[in-house]
């Protein structure tokens, strides 16, 4: 048996012992989890400033912070989310018990990314545990020091049996990939994407896919370029680009092109100054591979800010392109890096019809002061998410579910999306043996007397209010066998 299939074997036989279930336990658990993040911020820190080169402020900014606000609200929320949730009723089930119970699917898998590794591995193991889940979490072997620490830590603080980390490269992901699990949990890229669906199928596996795609933004003549160009330039260049919902292209009127450029010139320097390189907050290109997939983008382009860069260092400056065609190599994949490509429209006509002629990305941003065009932009678009004059923050707000749509995912999570994802939402109707008289209509023999009486309780829509339905019912109890009786058979 090999390592993958002990892990999963493991996880399963923890779970069938029942103990994931008990409200006790997950909160337990995700406390647990909480005080990882207190204690072992340094080793967290560290090994992402190896990974990524990310500060540790940003590092906490970035990757746990909105984990340790998610654990918090799932703490606090839980028994509310995993109660019955009453629904509404018909007239013949008003004398019923009617509700959705969440359940726990079983065995999850987690197959996180390398460029917010903490953050989008974490993230659904939140909403796995809450829902009372056993995990199987694989982080990415792209982030060698982040995966080690994580591999450490993880058992350290939360049930090793329950949630095991698996760590290893694509052969590793390959064997997990042929157990069975009761759903998948991918945070990539749609090629990667397509496989764990064609693998998830072969076992009727339920995913959930958060992809990425071209994003993009479009800067209204009209708006403020200079702060428009600030939060543009921000979610662009964090991380190095290296965002799943960053801003891939902006799409612009020529008149305001030059301005736009230099806006986002003189953010760049405000952020990362003179020198990016050696700046503590601006971060490098993950390995060489991307570095010179990421570069290759360029050969046909004009560049009109940046363009340094530093093979042994991965480094690539914060980049703005000119002037480019829809056909540049640029648009053609999602950049994932630190080029930002400006394409001249005539104006919110073409845009809107520029990107519905592309995939649909996993974000959309407009930056604008008038409603009429974001409310454009809202009805003759779909995206994962929509953004009016900022970018990146919708991730942080646990209310909203986050997830893209057609090529940029399925499925969403955050806040109780994550544990509403993660949970089986069972149909429960719990009748009494009385009250026989009502069930006359669908026994047979069928006549159209029945089928009358059954359109009347069936498709009757009457909101009676709880003193109305109790009177409803008082009557349908003293009637039903003599009147229902009477005309039914």
């Amino acid at each position: 048996m090999s390592r993958e299939q002990q892990a999963v074997a493991r996880a399963r036989k923890a779970f069938e012992t029942g103990r994931s279930r008990s409200l006790e336990h997950r909160i337990r658990q995700l406390k647990n989890l909480q005080r990882l993040f207190t204690e072992k911020q340094k080793e967290i820190s560290d090994a992402i400033k190896k990974d990524l080169n990310k500060s540790e402020v940003g590092t906490q900014l970035y990757e746990t912070l909105g984990l340790e606000g998610e654990i918090s609200l799932a703490i606090r929320k839980l028994k509310e989310w995993a109660a019955p949730r009453t629904v509404e009723k018909n007239l013949l089930t008003l004398s019923d018990t009617v509700y959705i119970k969440p359940e726990p699917l079983g065995v999850v898998l987690i197959i996180g990314a390398w460029n917010y590794p903490w953050a989008v591995t974490i993230q659904p193991l939140i909403g796995a545990i809450a829902a009372g889940n056993a995990a199987v979490v694989k982080p990415s072997e792209v982030c060698v020091h982040t995966a080690k620490v994580m591999e450490d830590l993880l058992p350290v603080y939360i049930d090793k049996e329950l949630y095991p980390v698996v760590t290893g490269g694509v052969s590793e992901t390959q064997e997990l990939l042929r157990q069975r699990f009761d759903h998948i949990f991918y945070t990539g890229n749609s090629v990667v994407g397509k496989l764990i669906m064609e693998a998830a199928a072969k076992h009727l596996t339920p995913v959930t896919l958060e992809l990425g795609g071209k994003s993009p933004c479009y800067i209204d003549k009209n708006c403020d370029i200079r702060v428009a160009c600030r939060r543009v330039t921000w979610g662009k260049y964090t991380n190095c680009g290296q965002t799943c919902i960053a801003p891939d292209y902006i799409l612009c009127e020529p008149s305001i092109q030059d301005q736009v450029i230099e806006e986002v010139k003189n953010s760049i320097k405000d952020f990362y100054t003179d020198n990016p390189k050696t700046c503590p907050d601006y971060g490098r290109i993950i390995n060489q591979r991307h570095f010179k997939r990421i570069m290759a983008m360029l050969d046909d382009s004009t560049v009109a800010v940046g363009g340094d860069n530093d093979e042994s260092d991965c480094y690539i400056a914060p980049t703005v392109l000119r002037d480019t065609k829809p056909e540049a190599k640029v648009m053609q994949e999602e950049i994932f890096g630190p080029l930002l490509p400006i394409l001249p429209v005539s104006g919110l006509d073409e845009a809107i019809k520029f990107i519905n002629k592309g995939e649909k990305p996993l974000a959309l941003y407009v930056f604008t002061p008038d409603d009429k065009v974001i409310k454009r932009m809202v009805d003759e678009t779909s995206s994962g998410g929509l953004l009016a004059n900022d970018c990146l923050v919708h991730y942080s707000v646990s209310s909203l579910p986050f997830g893209g749509v057609g090529n940029s995912g399925m499925g969403c999570y955050h806040g109780k999306f994550s544990f509403d994802q993660l949970s089986h939402l069972r149909s429960c109707l719990i009748k009494k043996l009385n009250m026989e008289g009502v069930n006359s209509m669908r026994y047979p023999p069928h006549t159209p007397k029945k089928l009358g009486w059954a359109r009347f309780f069936i498709l009757k829509n009457i909101d009676l209010g709880w003193i109305g339905r109790v009177a409803l019912l008082a009557v349908l109890a003293a009637v039903a066998a003599a009147v229902l009786q009477k005309y039914l058979l």
